[in-house]
């Protein structure tokens, strides 16, 4: 490969002869070094290069404020993986730190999970129990300014560092909702985000609700766990799996919880252009909830390992799938060391559930359409029965108490029709018993 400087400053020079290098000789990490050929270098396009030289001079003459090396390399690293889709950064120490704290389930901040649409920072889930879930936010609510300072422009790695800090420091920021013209403002006070990504409990006598926030690398073992819990006393007859909110996380505890309900079959594949990245997740027949009737929960914020399981029930015909359309977030990202505490998260291939569905910027079509809404109970005059009336007859036996509503109903009503579909469906499975 031969490189003409024609018209090209010595500075420039000096730059090439540095950079070309670098780029030809560094040590590339092991998925790509597969991948690697030895015509790279004649394929490298020298005018770009040149013209990133070109750049990294005039900023370092001209620029208004003296930058370093260090910090224009780092900056054009953050461009290069910004542009490729929302997910791929790079991370540095700090940024590495706090990927690796909110994968194991504690994390400073609000407790909200961010992407980006067309280039505006946007809520894809708040987590449960958190600061930001408290204050009301909502999913595909618009940031549009952090602490008085706008969102456009920021990378999404910058706005998450703007969101953390010190548990007890106030945070302020600035919403669009859709459908709206004015934006909210919202004043939360950060905490130490300690995630249970597991809560269960019986809705009703052999009802089971089972919620998952996010899926972190124990929670296949806690769902397990849930599950024998709420059948210890009798089996369950029927289960809602909340997968609501639920912005994915690691891909091999989406397969564990899909698992749990499956016994066979495909769950989930995954193709990519490296050898590597094509996997594939099969059911075992080991499954402790194989053939309890479940109801799948999920909404515009499930995403990405929400969606995995969401698919595989809903392709295996597991479940009956209710709510609203899903997120659409159908690739995977795989986290890459690179020294000195940093790392690269890079999407490395889409995920296809068992039927060969890519839900990219598709999402999961819920077999029962449900929007978000409270169940309103109307006060009615209360109706005499034989009961009321002097004198009646006693039942030979006295009647089970029936048990008053949960509160959680009342307030959900996805899950009040959720748990009204489980009963419908085992009123038809005993008549077609």
């Amino acid at each position: 490969m031969t490189l003409s400087a024609t018209g090209v400053s010595a500075p420039t020079k000096r730059f090439l002869a540095t950079l070309l290098p670098l780029i030809l000789l560094s040590a590339p990490l092991p998925s790509f070094a597969q991948s690697a050929n030895s015509d790279v270098a004649d394929e490298l396009p020298l005018e770009e290069i040149q013209t990133f030289a070109e750049v990294f001079e005039r900023i370092k003459r001209a620029y208004v404020e003296e930058v370093d090396d260090r910090t224009l390399l780092r900056n054009a690293m953050r461009g290069m993986l910004s542009e490729l889709d929302p997910h791929s950064a790079y991370l540095d120490e700090e940024e590495y730190q706090s990927l690796r704290e909110s994968t194991q389930g504690e994390f400073g901040g609000i407790g909200i999970e961010v992407g980006t649409e067309n280039g505006q920072l946007m809520v894809i889930t708040p987590i449960d129990d958190t600061p930001a879930s408290r204050a009301g936010l909502l999913s595909r609510d618009l940031i549009v300014a952090i602490d008085g300072t706008p969102t456009d422009g920021l990378s999404l790695q910058e706005a998450v560092t703007l969101m953390r800090g010190e548990p007890g420091t106030e945070l302020r920021i600035t919403v669009l909702r859709s459908g709206e013209d004015a934006t909210r403002e919202f004043t939360l006070s950060r905490e130490i985000i300690r995630s249970e990504s597991v809560k269960y409990e019986l809705l009703e006598p052999g009802y089971g609700y089972l919620r998952i926030s996010q899926f972190q690398s124990r929670t296949p073992e806690q769902a397990r766990e849930a599950l024998q819990s709420m059948a210890a006393e009798q089996p369950l007859e029927g289960l809602v799996l909340d997968l609501r909110n639920n912005p994915g996380g690691v891909l091999q505890s989406a397969v564990g919880i899909a698992d749990l309900f499956l016994d066979e079959g495909l769950i989930v594949y995954t193709e990519g252009r490296l050898a590597d990245t094509a996997m594939s997740f099969s059911a075992s027949s080991i499954t402790p909830a194989g053939d309890v009737p479940l109801v799948v929960l999920i909404n515009g914020g499930s995403a990405s390992a929400a969606e995995i399981v969401a698919g595989a029930l809903q392709d295996q015909r597991r479940g009956v799938i209710m709510g609203t359309n899903s997120f659409g977030k159908g690739s995977v990202q795989q986290i890459m060391p690179l020294g000195n505490n940093e790392g690269l998260k890079l999407t490395t291939a889409l995920y296809y559930t068992p039927n060969g569905r890519s839900i990219q910027a598709q999402g999961i079509e819920p077999d029962v359409e449900v929007v978000r809404g409270r169940l309103e109970v109307a006060e009615r005059r209360r109706e005499i029965r034989e009961a009321d009336l002097e004198g009646h007859l006693s039942a030979q036996q006295a009647p089970r108490d029936r048990q008053e509503m949960a509160e959680r109903l009342i307030d959900d009503y996805q899950l009040s029709e959720a748990l009204n579909l489980l009963k419908a469906l085992n009123v038809v499975d005993r008549r077609r018993g």
